[in-house]
């Protein structure tokens, strides 16, 4: 579904990412571990169009976005749910969903999905009218996956969903992302919490100082030595 072809990346003088190069098989969960500063969420940018790679190229589903614009892209099918949640706080919960539609003109099908997200996040339903500036980390983590289910996307691109988050409600929200996942979306993920993300993905990739230097079966790199003593306190 998704091919990073060699793209190099740049802030300025800084070299983000060199020659990165990831696939991601329709139906599947992949994982991107690594270190801050390695280059996880400029990835996620470079697909969703919020940097645009300086040499190589952005397949989706057979073609190039890498010089797409970001509105366009989520039209394709590809949704974000930024680090730090990032929801519209001085905006209802409601008004935050509203938002994740904005590109869609199917208004049943918009009502339907409004209430498959509040069945999902029934703590949602009963905050609708709330200001997203006042819900908890997790609500506001909630309704960050439910305003990118509300683009219908087939592939979701998660960075950090666990991220300041108590124990109790990281394993919600890995619930959750299995579930969207069975449901039918593919699912890039970013996260530093390496062992919870390789314990549900399919595949998994690190990445270190802007290059990939592991890639395989995620169930392999929960058992590589290196991934290990690295990201997993072995």
């Amino acid at each position: 579904m998704l091919q990073l072809q060699e793209i190099d990346v740049y802030y300025g003088a800084i070299h983000a990412l060199k020659k990165l190069s990831l696939e991601v098989e329709e139906g599947s969960i992949v994982t991107l571990i690594g270190a801050n500063g390695a280059g996880k969420t400029t990835t996620l940018k470079s697909i969703s169009g919020l940097l645009r790679p300086k040499n190589g190229t952005v397949i989706f589903k057979g073609v190039d976005i890498s010089r797409v614009a970001p509105e366009k892209i989520v039209g394709m099918g590809i949704s974000q749910v930024p680090e730090g949640r990032r929801v519209f706080t001085a905006m209802s919960v409601l008004e935050n969903l509203e938002m994740g539609a904005y590109l869609r003109k199917d208004k049943k099908e918009i009502a339907s999905d409004m209430e498959n997200v509040f069945t999902r996040f029934p703590r949602l339903k009963e905050r609708r009218k709330q200001m997203a500036g006042t819900l908890s980390g997790g609500e506001q983590q909630m309704l960050a996956i439910g305003r990118a289910l509300m683009a219908r996307p087939e592939l979701m691109l998660m960075d950090e969903p666990s991220m300041g988050l108590a124990p109790l409600l990281v394993k919600e929200i890995f619930e959750i992302i299995k579930d969207i996942n069975a449901r039918g979306t593919t699912i890039l993920l970013v996260e530093q919490n390496a062992h919870m993300a390789l314990s549900i993905a399919d595949r998994a990739y690190v990445i270190e100082t802007g290059e990939i230097v592991l890639a395989g079966k995620a169930e392999d790199l929960m058992n590589s030595e290196d991934v290990k003593k690295a990201y997993l306190g072995g």
